[in-house]
């Protein structure tokens, strides 16, 4: 009789402690996520800071970052002189995960809705908004 206690204890305790390991041990904090996000808006920010135009049709501009209530918190404003699908493609990524993180934390904000810029010029070789 002691021994199958013994057998269903040990069996027991071994599923418990296979139970706990099979959980993520990476967990992310809120504000590891929060830099992440940071970190990744300002590398999309840098590369378009770096493209230079010469008219006003080089100049383009795409919603960034995904408010909670929804709408863009910003537009980003570029030129075709960089990887456009390369930018386009970070700020698709980073749009997402930036929903994902607002749903994950619920996170709150104003629900105001940020128009687009009218139009976009090129001034001085780079391109500027128009509200």
């Amino acid at each position: 009789m002691k021994s199958r206690f013994y057998i269903v204890f040990i069996l027991s305790m071994s599923l418990s402690l296979m139970v706990f390991q099979c959980e993520d041990d990476s967990k992310s904090t809120m504000e590891d996520e929060q830099k992440a996000l940071i970190s990744s808006k300002n590398f999309i920010e840098d590369l378009a800071a770096t493209a230079i135009c010469n008219e006003s049709t080089d100049c383009k501009f795409i919603a960034l970052g995904s408010k909670p209530c929804g709408g863009p918190w910003s537009y980003l404003v570029y030129s075709n002189s960089i990887d456009v699908n390369k930018l386009e493609g970070m700020v698709e990524d980073y749009n997402k995960n930036e929903a994902a993180f607002n749903l994950k934390w619920g996170v709150i904000s104003d629900c105001s809705f940020l128009l687009p810029p009218t139009s976009v010029i090129c001034e001085n070789n780079k391109c500027v908004a128009v509200y």
